[in-house]
């Protein structure tokens, strides 16, 4: 069966949002739609597919075939015959919004910098332009991001085209096409082969809203938003501000500062937390050896299980081992299985010999000196094999 390349209706206009047109092939038990003409752009160029209804059934993903042909993955079974289409008009004028801020902003970069695109990603609530720098400035973001505001306010128009892929010229970007190319122009400033949905004007972008870089694959990765998805952000963002202001009963603009200082004062804290903390486990580790009966050999051995060694547990052993003569101490963690040994020096024990030994034995790894030993081990079995060598167990 000869299979007819889709009409895509969007190419001439992305502000149809009602058509009509014919099934002309079904796949997938009637859920994968092949009309003769469609309005529904697919996924394609980093720019998301829209959704709507056929004939009231929705459309939950719309995909661009090799064929030519524009699929529409149904909820529901079609049959053949003519269908009326509404596209989600909402999610459609936002993807045109972001699209279109995009080809403006990469034309604002190649202007101002030379920084060519490389790839433009639209996510639900953000989109993402990959440059062709290892560097961008918080200067230079500043000086795009209001060029590119001050471009879309001059409401220049944008317009679609077609042309010969052999005789085009001025494009931003060549395109590695054949034939015939639809070129979308910003007047005065950018002339770019795409197949994307756009704006009329670039008054349609604003506002235009550089959210943040990062660095990926030795590039820039800048991301932005435009439009009405820059306005809810930078709602969102007045609220987040407002609530933190209402509850540190400070000032907006005073905000950095009195989180500058906040973040001073927990540091300072957490040190001295950290130092009650040590000199809490010394002293615990002191009246712990003083409660330790000596054996029959002369050690005073314990065991202490704990759900992690920590730097703490730490101190607290070492505070035992150094409390007075012939001390041994032996700490099980559980979250991750280890194994820690602290003597004092006059124990006769060789705690990194006895350690390492064990370990060989029933696996893990280790080190550390002979007054002090710490290692992993596969579980609480291993650990407990090198209780019993100290005789602990």
């Amino acid at each position: 069966m000869l299979r007819v390349t889709t009409e895509r209706l969007y190419y001439q206009d992305s502000y149809l949002t009602d058509f009509e047109g014919q099934v002309v092939d079904l796949a997938g038990d009637g859920r994968r739609v092949y009309l003769d003409r469609t309005a529904f752009y697919p996924a394609s160029g980093g720019q998301p597919y829209d959704v709507g209804e056929l004939s009231g059934v929705p459309v939950v993903e719309v995909v661009d075939e090799e064929d030519g042909r524009v699929a529409h993955v149904m909820a529901l079974p079609l049959a053949q015959g003519p269908v009326k289409a509404k596209i989600d008009w909402a999610r459609r004028y936002e993807h045109m919004q972001q699209h279109t801020g995009q080809h403006l902003l990469s034309a604002v970069l190649i202007e101002l910098y030379g920084f060519e695109t490389l790839s433009f990603h639209m996510g639900e609530d953000l989109s993402t332009i990959e440059l062709g720098t290892k560097e961008i400035g918080e200067g230079q973001l500043a000086a795009a991001e209001a060029r590119a505001n001050e471009v879309a306010r001059s409401g220049r128009v944008v317009s679609i085209g077609f042309a010969d892929a052999e005789k085009v010229e001025g494009l931003r970007k060549q395109s590695q096409r054949t034939g015939t190319l639809r070129i979308v122009e910003i007047a005065g400033l950018d002339k770019s082969a795409c197949g994307g949905t756009h704006v009329r004007s670039l008054a349609e972008t604003l506002p235009i809203q550089i959210r943040k870089i990062e660095k990926v694959r030795g590039n820039v990765r800048l991301e932005f938003v435009c439009g009405g998805r820059a306005s809810l952000r930078a709602r969102q963002d007045f609220k987040l501000l407002q609530e933190m202001a209402r509850q540190t009963a400070t000032a907006i603009d005073k905000l950095p500062e009195h989180v500058g200082a906040l973040k001073e004062r927990l540091t300072d804290a957490e040190k001295e937390r950290e130092r009650l903390a040590q000199d809490l486990a010394q002293r615990e580790g002191r009246e712990a050896y003083a409660a330790v009966a000596v054996s029959a050999d002369g050690l005073r051995r314990v065991l202490w299980g704990v759900e992690k060694i920590t730097e703490i547990v730490r101190g607290k052993a070492l505070a035992f081992a150094a409390a007075g003569e012939k001390a041994l101490v032996m700490v099980m963690g559980k979250q991750p299985a280890g194994v820690l040994i602290a003597c004092s020096q006059d124990a006769g024990i060789d705690a990194v010999a006895v350690l390492k030994q064990t370990l060989a034995e029933v696996g893990g790894r280790g080190g550390g000196a002979a007054t002090l030993a710490q290692g992993s081990v596969p579980n609480e079995a291993a650990a407990l094999v090198l209780a019993r060598k100290l005789g602990l167990s």
